[in-house]
């Protein structure tokens, strides 16, 4: 199982950035896809999730009180990609943001991707 995240880079508040987070090395649209971010000196946040293509929700999505709203999450089983797009980008949404998922009980994460958020 392997995550690999990338979209991350310098916007200015207000702007708009979109992350994607690509699959391999399992059945990509039988599992939910997690994304969270951590920011310097604080915990790790849950940011959001969507469900699994195969779910009886398909492609269900929810999302933390602090992004609802402005942030999208969505998949593409046929690329084996999960996207978080962030739309009115706020300096605190400054943070590493990574993918996760869950296999066989078991969680990855991928290695991250920044996100700054400044003028």
């Amino acid at each position: 199982v392997r995550l690999l995240e990338s979209g991350g880079g310098l916007v200015q508040p207000g702007g708009s950035l979109r992350l994607s987070c690509a699959a391999s090395g399992f059945a990509f649209r039988n599992y939910g896809m997690m994304w969270y971010r951590q920011a310097p000196g604080k915990e790790r946040e849950w940011v959001g999730t969507i469900s699994s293509a195969i779910s009886s929700a398909g492609g269900y999505t929810n999302y933390a009180d602090s992004v609802n709203g402005r942030f999208t999450i969505s998949r593409d089983s046929a690329k084996n990609t999960v996207y978080l797009q962030m739309n009115s980008l706020k300096p605190e949404d400054t943070a590493v943001y990574l993918c996760k998922t869950r296999v066989s009980a078991q969680d990855t994460w991928g290695q991250g991707t920044q996100v700054t958020v400044s003028s």
